[in-house]
């Protein structure tokens, strides 16, 4: 699976729309994800608005419980990337992150990043 590059600084402000749950890989035992590491894998629902356009909202899996994301939390996303995918009839994009972290109060993007027009 390809991984493509996504430019974070092209999506205006991000906010936690879903706080970080594990993500789970075998639904009748309950059994979370983990990566190659043995980290426990996360997903965190975050809303993108560019400048002029409507509200989308990416889940995006990150490695390890992000500390401090609560919903409404502005958040920076670091080495996001997206796969597409396809499993019979089904495809889409998922998305997939280094990190995630909370943006200090005062240390917002503001409208200087949300005013950037673009895609991703």
């Amino acid at each position: 699976m390809q991984s493509i590059p996504v430019d974070t600084s092209r999506l205006g402000v991000l906010r936690c729309a879903v706080g970080p749950e594990a993500k789970v890989s075998n639904f009748e035992t309950k059994e979370v994800k983990k990566d190659r590491d043995g980290n426990t894998i996360y997903t965190v629902a975050v809303t993108v608005r560019q400048d002029g356009r409507r509200v989308s909202v990416i889940e995006i899996s990150v490695p390890g419980e992000p500390k401090g994301i609560t919903e409404g939390t502005e958040v920076r996303v670091t080495g996001l990337e997206a796969f597409a995918w396809a499993m019979g009839d089904r495809h889409g994009i998922s998305f997939r992150a280094a990190a995630i972290t909370p943006v200090p109060a005062g240390g917002g993007s503001g409208t200087a990043a949300s005013s950037k027009a673009g895609g991703v």
